[in-house]
């Protein structure tokens, strides 16, 4: 998008007060500045959390926690008690 308006405006009537030059002076700017963004590494910040992989709730519940999770799934007895109808 940026470099069809650079295009738009390097081929039509000049405006007045200097604005067209200016304009695509900014433009040149952004190009090279989303080149600079997409050539940088792509490094999302949920991957870089996800790295920890859950070794800061490992440490907090141990590993007695996770065998329970595991045999609860397992049995399809995990979440919240039914109700109890009155």
């Amino acid at each position: 998008m940026l470099s069809e308006a650079d295009i738009i405006l390097s081929t039509t009537v000049s405006l007045p007060e200097n604005r067209t030059p200016r304009c695509r002076e900014l433009l040149g700017a952004a190009l090279a500045l989303t080149d600079d963004l997409l050539k940088q590494e792509k490094v999302t910040p949920a991957s870089l959390l996800g790295s920890k992989g859950g070794s800061a709730t490992s440490q907090r519940h141990g590993s007695e926690h996770y065998r329970q999770m595991a045999a609860a799934r397992k049995t399809h007895s995990g979440g919240r008690p039914r109700k109890e109808s009155e």
